[in-house]
């Protein structure tokens, strides 16, 4: 590779999550500046403190070209997993998405951790969207091995964690927002008795929802 080569990477955060958004980040930098990220201790963003990732997200955008974000809102969220075709729905919405990103950043070279098992077609849904000639690499687990994904990473966790925070700040303390996370799904269950609807803020087709309405019904039948 030439030494001046554009070598990018993108990853997301909160893929999973019920509350809030979805966020896809991409970086790109010079091939000889890369081992700045690895230095200054750029890692997978998932074994790093909230604090140092936050110390991590101000030095990368100082050594990134370009750092960009792409915010996906529950209401977008659920307009894809709705779709009845199989592979159009979320994986498809995140493949157009860095796609987007990609043809923002213009690299030479990019990384990216696919999120479908099936790591040639997400490399396919993105390059379709893309509109200049690069190398994609798409790949299973990238942040745990290349470094500009790494960086990636911790851009959208930052970013997903500053709109999480921005949520509880109006509506409350509802834990990490994960259907794993028992506080998000009292939160939730709460907000149902209550509202009898599910809130804005949510991804409304998460099947997450039966099992609280579940909880529900058996709490009214039990009185």
């Amino acid at each position: 590779m030439c030494a001046n080569k554009i070598i990018g990477g993108v990853d997301d955060a909160g893929r999973g999550c019920i509350i809030g958004p979805l966020v896809l980040s991409g970086i790109s930098i010079a091939e000889s500046h890369i081992n700045d990220l690895v230095d200054c201790g750029v890692r997978d963003s998932k074994t790093i403190s909230p604090n140092n990732r936050e110390k991590l997200y101000s030095r990368i955008k100082q050594i990134a070209t370009k750092v960009i974000s792409k915010h996906l809102a529950p209401e977008e969220i659920d307009k894809y997993v709705a779709r009845k075709q199989k592979y159009t729905k979320l994986n498809y919405l995140e493949a157009i998405t860095a796609g987007q990103i990609i043809n923002l950043l213009a690299v030479d070279l990019v990384y990216v951790d696919a999120s479908d098992t099936v790591t040639e077609r997400f490399k396919q849904n993105i390059q379709n969207v893309v509109k200049y000639p690069v190398e994609i690499v798409s790949e299973h687990h990238a942040d745990q091995h290349r470094p500009t994904v790494s960086a990636a990473s911790i851009i959208a966790k930052v970013e997903r964690d500053r709109e999480i925070n921005k949520l509880q700040k109006k509506y409350g303390d509802f834990g990490s927002g994960y259907p794993s996370d028992q506080k998000t799904i009292d939160f939730l269950k709460k907000w149902l008795e209550k509202n009898n609807s599910k809130p804005s803020f949510t991804r409304k087709t998460w099947k997450t929802w039966d099992r609280i309405s579940n909880l529900n019904i058996n709490h009214f039948n039990s009185k």
